[in-house]
């Protein structure tokens, strides 16, 4: 016989009248250790992590398909005084990577949590080289003091092969995780601590799993434009760079029983958004050597600067947009620009002469720009825009233009966690048996991330999660057979 379960009202009601009545037909109930909610890098890592800690596990991933947001990820994955780093004698450290955070997120990070960011990051590629990804080029992303920048040595794009890495390793273990498995309740029981989750697959069967320990691993907002215009209303008519699964609802899940939301208003737009299309073109791009041109063929920024200032500036110019420059060299360096060939982004030239007609530019002016640009690479130092790192001239044709507008792409703020990955209620008091890791958390990254940061968090923070549930789940486990 199938039970009803009423859901009372609250923070997500809104987002849970979209499945209809508050009266569900319960067609089974189940049972796990820790349930994960969500299927992102953060998600995996915590399921993978709590599984290898002796934890029945389940991961539900609403989509359907795993990987989230992390499997577009393209630039790469900050780390500090990583063994990769050792080998190409860069010197690093973890204050460094902490005081870069702190500096990019305008110094209203947590500083607790971006220390467990830094002093855990190396840790983290480790991890991920354990289970088959590739994490040993190393490049700078905007904001970094060094480069820490991991990702595969080839240059291909980071995200796919580190989620390729953790799916074939949960295949390897038999994790269970299930797809079309949407989490519309946490339950809670009187005492306050968590007890299970209510679901309903893609049949519309809805079941509940009782478990002691829920981890919440379900992405950000920035796919749910409306949500991004009530917090950033000048936002308003941007598109986003995130897969359609990113709307917000793990929020909403964490904010029904309790938990804090903080730093809600700060939404990064990306710079470098394919002008006319939802396609990223990863930060690595201008980390390897391009430059960035207005319309008349002039630098106007240091391309290295901060994503909120490289944003600002694009938008500036006229017609608020911009084209990156570069070069064969640069093509060569990173094998993810020929992906933007198929997708027919890239304009080319065989001159750069012939490259500025085809974009209505000034050929004298563009060509002194980059004549500028090569010799203050040369010398070692911009005196235009003190771009920190120039790692080639660009010197080789048929040169290369893609242009470039701002786009929503990652929300800072989040559910209120603790050091040990463990949700806040309103008090700013764990709330028992409950965990988050990833961008459904805010405080990591302050009022801007820094390109490279977000993989780093979503590895470091899920396996923390995965570990303290784990951990929480054995105390529940010997408590209830002391008991009994």
């Amino acid at each position: 016989m199938k039970r009803r379960i009423f859901l009372a009202s609250g923070p997500a009601a809104g987002a849970l009248a979209m499945f209809g009545p508050t009266a569900w037909a319960v067609s089974r109930k189940e049972s796990a250790e820790v349930v994960v909610i969500g299927s992102g890098g953060t998600g995996l890592a915590a399921g993978l992590t709590a599984q290898a800690e002796g934890s029945k596990v389940i991961v539900l991933e609403k989509m359907p398909i795993t990987g989230g947001n992390t499997q577009l990820a393209a630039g790469g994955m900050n780390a500090a005084d990583t063994r990769f780093q050792a080998k190409r004698s860069i010197a690093d450290s973890w204050q460094k990577m902490f005081e870069d955070t702190m500096k990019g997120g305008k110094n209203i990070n947590d500083p607790a949590l971006v220390e467990v960011l830094a002093k855990n990051s190396a840790a983290s590629v480790d991890w991920l080289s354990s289970i088959g990804a590739d994490m040993s080029g190393v490049g700078r992303m905007a904001g970094a003091s060094v480069d820490r920048t991991h990702r595969p040595e080839a240059g291909d794009a980071v995200g796919h092969n580190i989620v390729h890495a953790m799916r074939q390793t949960a295949i390897k273990r038999k994790l269970d995780v299930r797809t079309n498995s949407r989490v519309i309740k946490i339950f809670r029981d009187r005492g306050g601590r968590v007890t299970g989750v209510l679901v309903q697959n893609k049949f519309g069967e809805v079941y509940s799993i009782e478990a002691p320990v829920v981890i919440l691993a379900s992405g950000g907002f920035s796919a749910n434009l409306a949500r991004v215009a009530q917090y950033q209303p000048s936002y308003a008519g941007f598109s986003s760079t995130n897969q359609p699964g990113a709307t917000g609802d793990g929020l909403d899940l964490g904010a029904e029983v309790g938990g804090k939301l903080r730093d809600m208003q700060h939404i990064q737009i990306h710079p470098t958004q394919a002008a006319g299309s939802k396609i990223l073109i990863t930060e690595a791009v201008r980390g390897n050597g391009a430059i960035l041109v207005n319309r008349q063929g002039k630098r106007f920024v240091n391309e290295l600067t901060t994503r909120d200032a490289a944003s600002a500036a694009i938008i500036a110019q006229p017609g608020g947009t911009a084209f990156l420059i570069l070069d064969q060299g640069v093509r060569k360096s990173l094998k993810q620009i020929e992906g933007y060939y198929h997708l027919e982004l890239v304009r080319e030239g065989a001159t750069l002469e012939a490259l500025a007609k085809s974009l209505g530019m000034d050929p004298a002016t563009l060509a002194a720009t980059i004549a500028t640009y090569n010799a203050a690479q040369a010398a070692k130092k911009d005196a235009e825009f003190g771009r920190p790192d120039m790692p080639r001239q660009l010197l080789t044709g048929p040169f290369i233009a893609i242009e470039v507008k701002p786009g929503i792409h990652y929300t800072m703020g989040g559910l209120a966690i603790n050091a040990k990955a463990q949700v806040l209620d309103r008090d700013g008091k764990p709330i028992p048996g409950l965990y988050a890791g990833g961008e459904v958390t805010g405080g990591v990254h302050g009022a801007n991330r820094l390109g490279g940061n977000s993989i780093s968090e979503t590895i470091t923070f899920g396996r923390i999660a995965g570990a303290e549930a784990a951990k929480e789940a054995r105390a529940t486990r010997a408590a209830s057979e002391k008991k009994a």
